[in-house]
């Protein structure tokens, strides 16, 4: 499958270079390829920076979101939150029309300071913003309540018996996705519905954050015993 990634953080890296262990044809779409190769600092949770970790993967072509998007099948949505809505317009909505669109993202709010907010809550999700703003892509929320190295390698938390989520109104999407999860190597898929139980999944980010504190790392994730 080509699959386009947009983010360059911690977590776009991670799942390209996981999809392309897996087969999948890969680019990462940036705003701004020259910028984003310049960057020399290290990555937000202290990776290696991203020109660094691009030369490691050669492999991984880096180009803009309008670009990426436009030869894609799937999109992963790995983004910081507050800059989702701008990538996936910069994408160019033809681009996205009928595609897949896998959201790892949260709306994470940080104008308070740490720990965040979210923004939109309660009453909304990112998920649904994206649905909304791009009505012919088929969105699917899901990987968005574990770290990037849960999502990729499930295997490295408690033998994989852990729970992750899908959200989504379109079912041929979601069977997509749940592919994509399972050759990922996760056992406990759960469809909790349509996109608006997105804000469920989101709004274990408090909950997340606050573990993450107690436990003093981020290597586990939520199962659901049943």
């Amino acid at each position: 499958m080509n699959i386009a990634v947009f983010g360059t953080g911690t977590v776009g890296p991670a799942v390209a270079a996981a999809l392309v262990a897996l087969g999948h044809d890969v680019v990462i779409g940036t705003r701004d390829p020259e910028a984003t190769l310049a960057r020399t600092e290290a990555g937000p949770m202290g990776g290696v920076p991203f020109a660094q970790w691009h030369a490691e993967h050669p492999g991984i072509r880096l180009t803009t979101f309008a670009d990426a998007a436009a030869g894609a099948d799937l999109i992963v949505n790995a983004t910081n939150g507050s800059g989702s809505l701008p990538a996936l317009t910069a994408a160019g909505e033809e681009n996205l029309a009928g595609k897949v669109i896998m959201d790892i993202a949260n709306p994470l709010d940080f104008s308070q300071g740490f720990p965040p907010s979210l923004d939109p809550v309660n009453t909304d999700s990112l998920g649904e913003q994206l649905q909304r703003a791009f009505p012919a892509a088929r969105v699917v929320k899901t990987l968005n309540t574990m770290n990037a190295s849960v999502m990729v390698d499930p295997g490295s938390v408690a033998g994989g018996d852990h729970s992750v989520f899908v959200s989504g109104n379109d079912a041929d999407a979601k069977a997509k996705v749940s592919g994509l999860l399972a050759d990922l190597g996760h056992r406990d898929i759960i469809d909790l519905g349509d996109i608006t139980t997105a804000r469920g999944t989101e709004m274990l980010l408090p909950v997340w954050l606050r573990l993450w504190g107690a436990l003093g790392n981020a290597d586990f994730n939520f199962k659901i015993a049943r």
